[in-house]
């Protein structure tokens, strides 16, 4: 049978490995990681950071696959079908996936620390002293939060007017700003930084104390494989739906690809595509239609999702601001649906939102009553088909089944169903269906006395 060589070891490739077996693949699969670590999950560095979790706890399960570890890939001669590595081995291949990831990009600062990689997450926990955070995107705000949470002194510097300006209005922004500041991060928005003697100054001539710069100012795509071989690149390595790239032998998969000019850098979409990839290797006729775009930001004490897009001149546009209580939400409806959404403050509304969104579903006439909750908006009573961990597409009923086979924590839920073990965004949704379960099971044991 044909040999795979998957060049990248993160959760992208350990997925495609994962599926192709359980697809029945029984061929030779080579898996080449830069990284001298096992596979494990990198959204979750933030909650690593935070002491929420130790570094072992996103490691992920080991896969049925030639798995080599600290090999970089230096090369690919797509004549003969070979990878050449940075000790000049050669390793062939039949098919080649490229799940590379991406890179961050940093500013020309000396010094910066990014926040990518389980090496780096260890030397931002050895710091000591006031710490600068520079980028206000969805990384940038978990850093700082997780590092205010373990006693540090943060200083969150963005160059924008506003936070998460690619997610949020200036509204929105400001009253995330706010949040922030009761949680003890200083907040420097509409500055740039340079480094001057050591130390850290705003345009504004402004000196910001820090022992250690953490840069989360976004990231690129890694195509200098792609590049070097000769395959079609834009942003990223432009594929096709079955994730095909120019080279009909190579495909790729996660951050580092481009599909229909979209480079969406979310773990749900790296693994829908590694899903609908492992089909089409198996014989399937699977098409990757592009992912709906869902944040959800990770920083204990605030409550923020973003869906879809907001930025529609046909669409009908409800906000409620509510600054006096840190809430804030956006919807962008069309033809009676959910084109966009942001919500903050907004807890018991959440989930509602987004089932409405991911089911296509048509809003309530009452448009505040579905912002200020409902009653499906608590976990435990959404329908049983609602999908409460998007990335590994776990349903209500999944959970239930897993709590009624006997795994009655989080921890042991994620084990059964592997809910919360992707970006970690429905790990209160799971808590509190864990709790709702457990409620009513005592319920129930209360009556039969």
């Amino acid at each position: 049978m044909s040999r795979i060589v998957v060049i990248g070891n993160g959760p992208a490739a350990h997925r495609l490995v994962e599926r192709l077996r359980a697809l029945g693949r029984t061929g030779p699969i080579a898996v080449l990681g830069e990284e001298p670590h096992p596979a494990y999950n990198r959204v979750l560095l933030g909650s690593v950071l935070a002491g929420e979790l130790p570094a072992e706890a996103v490691r992920l399960p080991d896969v049925d696959a030639e798995v080599r570890l600290g090999v970089t890939a230096t090369g690919i001669d797509r004549d003969r079908r070979i990878v050449r590595t940075g000790t000049g081995e050669e390793i062939g291949y039949d098919v080649l996936v490229l799940a590379t990831g991406s890179r961050p990009r940093l500013p020309e600062i000396t010094g910066l620390v990014p926040l990518r990689t389980l090496a780096d997450c260890e030397r931002i926990e050895g710091a000591t002293g006031p710490l600068a955070v520079l980028g206000g995107g969805v990384l940038g705000v978990e850093a700082a939060r997780a590092l205010v949470a373990r006693g540090h002194e943060v200083t969150l510097v963005h160059s924008q007017p506003h936070l998460m300006e690619r997610q949020l209005d200036p509204v929105g922004g400001r009253l995330l700003a706010h949040r922030l500041g009761e949680l003890g991060i200083g907040i420097r928005s509409g500055n740039a930084v340079a480094h001057r003697s050591g130390r850290l100054i705003l345009d504004s001539g402004e000196e910001v104390p820090a022992r250690l710069a953490i840069a989360c100012t976004g990231v690129v795509p890694e195509t200098t494989l792609a590049v070097r071989a000769g395959l079609a690149v834009r942003r990223g390595v432009v594929v096709d739906d079955q994730l095909r790239t120019s080279d009909p032998r190579i495909h790729a998969i996660g951050d580092c690809a481009e599909h229909d000019g979209s480079t969406p850098g979310l773990i749900a979409s790296a693994w829908e595509q590694a899903d609908v990839l492992a089909d089409v290797l198996c014989g399937g006729n699977a098409g990757y239609p592009g992912t709906r775009a869902v944040t959800r930001l990770k920083a204990r004490g605030v409550e923020l999702v973003s869906i879809g897009v907001l930025d529609s001149a046909d669409a009908e546009v409800v906000t409620l601001s509510d600054p006096a209580r840190g809430r804030y939400a956006k919807l962008a409806l069309r033809d009676e649906r959910i084109a966009g959404a942001v919500l903050l403050g907004f807890p018991a509304a959440i989930a509602s939102v987004t089932q409405l969104h991911d089911r296509d579903l048509p809003v309530p006439a009452d448009r505040l009553a579905l912002l200020l909750g409902t009653p499906a908006a608590v976990p435990g009573e959404l329908p049983v088909e609602a999908v409460i961990c998007r990335c590994n597409n776990v349903t209500r009923k999944s959970l239930t089944a897993a709590w009624q086979g006997g795994a009655r924590s989080v921890a042991e839920l994620a084990r059964a169903t592997r809910a919360t073990t992707g970006c970690g965004g429905c790990a209160d949704d799971v808590a509190s269906l864990c709790a709702a379960l457990a409620e009513r099971t005592e319920h129930q044991k209360e009556g039969v006395a």
